[in-house]
């Protein structure tokens, strides 16, 4: 499959404008605060990324090329049986012969001479089979192109799709982090306050509890979330064949500066 120009010309321009952005920023993406759709390329080069990269495309236009070559030879293939032969022939002739000149006895009479001998055939060898055969190789053929064909623009449609749909999961698995980490750190603020207020006797032990369950269930959504976001990333890589290089790690807690 041909890689299209536009689209190295394109992630160049990204990686360019990317790097000397954070250049000036002097940087790090983070997850928790900032949108990952404005550090990740253009939803189209991802697409056309995708389809440049993907092992099956590159089998189907591969298989595309190989019955493109069957149709050329299924048209000529009947000018295997339609030829022309020339032969050339060179030696010594002998001619033998008697003579009479009125004697009893004839005289004999022997000659050579050498000559060069050309002869030239046209030939033709077609079965009836292969005569009424031929078109019906020919329309295989062709609904061969046509199928591999078909099958390429399937590909690419679903490959859009898959991309589409998993450039959409990236984003929304970052916003739920990042709400989750916001509520992380809102609960963690009240739990130092209750537990405060429960050293002080103020609060029962059971509310101080509840807060406490509250805050492992948010912890541990936390961490699904992180994973979650972190493997739709790496799948989102994985697919269109680029490293972003946004992400290194993601902090265990969320701390609003």
């Amino acid at each position: 499959m041909k890689v299209p120009v536009l689209l190295y010309l394109a992630l160049t321009f990204w990686l360019v404008h990317t790097g000397s952005l954070s250049a000036q920023k002097n940087t790090v993406f983070d997850p928790l605060t900032e949108d990952i759709s404005k550090k990740l390329p253009p939803l189209e080069i991802l697409i056309d990324s995708a389809i440049v990269n993907s092992p099956q495309l590159i089998y189907s236009d591969q298989q595309l090329m190989i019955n493109e070559s069957k149709l050329r030879s299924k048209r000529i293939e009947w000018t295997r049986n339609v030829g022309l032969q020339a032969n050339v022939g060179y030696g010594n002739l002998f001619n033998y012969a008697t003579s009479s000149t009125g004697s009893i006895d004839p005289i004999p009479v022997a000659s050579s001479s050498s000559q060069t001998q050309y002869t030239t055939a046209f030939y033709i060898n077609l079965p009836f089979s292969t005569i009424a055969d031929r078109r019906n190789q020919l329309r295989l053929a062709r609904s061969e192109i046509i199928q591999a064909e078909s099958l390429i623009l399937s590909l690419k449609s679903e490959i859009r799709q898959i991309v589409i749909t998993q450039y959409n999961n990236l984003i929304l698995k970052q916003r739920l982090l990042s709400i989750k980490a916001k509520n992380l750190e809102t609960v963690k603020m009240s739990m130092e306050m209750r537990e405060k207020e429960f050293l002080n006797g103020v609060i029962p032990l059971t509310e101080y509890t509840n807060i406490s369950s509250s805050l492992s269930d948010l912890e541990t959504g936390f961490e699904n979330a992180r994973m979650e976001f972190l493997t739709a990333y790496m799948i989102l890589e994985e697919i269109v064949g680029i490293r972003f290089n946004l992400i290194n790690t993601i902090p265990e807690n969320y701390e609003h500066n």
